[in-house]
């Protein structure tokens, strides 16, 4: 028996999942869902015919943008902040409303995104996201990164277990989202509202640390709401410090 069918043979909720993105974050999450025994479509901006090698290699369906958010019961968007406003209009239009959504983007305005006014002017990262997709929306999996995601799972109960946080307005969504990190083995924390999402935007004390839960929360609390442009300005300066030394890295003689 395959791993993957063995997987679902054994699993105990078998879930369709649709994955908008197929990045480093997109596909660690199709691959790492599959191996969970989940159903999983996997889509991008260029079309299912661009992720068939992908797809194959994992399991996954590559299908269309609209496809993967009619066909799942969860749908995670894995995009850069700035495509959101790209994906198609009316997306969620006819989706049931049991359907969860997922944004586990970053605001990322001198490295990649461009400015967008509404977040400079405060509109918090994910609040925005929900207005493009005209869709709540539960903020989650955007403050670890993709390597810890796949490298870094534990077992329940195993000491110092990463514990990642999840916000969002609606208890049943959030819910849902909260034993999808268990199952993908982080300790579950609660972020609170959608209004919290910003204590872990990039650069706040909870961002890509890879804490155990107790100083996940702890993180989560000490943030500082009027520092948000200034906890994103520091994570961008430091990534960018980051890519000029392994640049350096690289053109030196061997």
């Amino acid at each position: 028996m395959s791993d993957r069918r063995a997987a679902r043979a054994t699993a105990s909720s078998e879930v369709e999942i649709g994955v908008i993105g197929a990045g480093a974050v997109g596909g660690t999450f199709a691959h790492l869902l599959i191996k969970l025994g989940h159903e999983v479509s996997i889509a991008n901006s260029r079309g299912p015919e661009s992720l068939t090698a992908l797809a194959t290699g994992i399991g996954a369906s590559p299908v269309s943008v609209a496809d993967a958010a009619k066909a799942a019961e969860i749908v995670i968007v894995a995009i850069p902040t700035k495509a959101v406003a790209d994906l198609p209009r009316g997306l969620f239009a006819n989706v049931p409303g049991s359907v969860v959504v997922v944004d586990t983007g970053n605001y990322h305005p001198e490295l990649r995104d461009g400015r967008i006014d509404a977040i400079d002017r405060g509109v918090l990262d994910s609040e925005w996201v929900a207005q493009q997709l005209g869709r709540p929306v539960i903020k989650a999996f955007n403050n670890i990164l993709a390597t810890s995601l796949l490298e870094k799972r534990a077992p329940r109960g195993t000491a110092g277990r990463i514990g990642l946080s999840v916000a969002g307005d609606s208890a049943d969504a959030k819910a849902t989202v909260l034993r999808l990190v268990d199952d993908l083995g982080f300790d579950p924390v609660d972020g609170g509202q959608l209004d919290d999402s910003w204590r872990q935007q990039p650069g706040t004390p909870a961002y890509c640390r890879d804490l155990g839960a107790p100083a996940l929360r702890r993180a989560l609390a000490e943030a500082d709401r009027s520092r948000i442009a200034a906890y994103r300005a520091g994570e961008e300066a430091r990534i960018r410090r980051a890519i000029a030394a392994e640049t350096a890295c690289e053109s030196a003689p061997q």
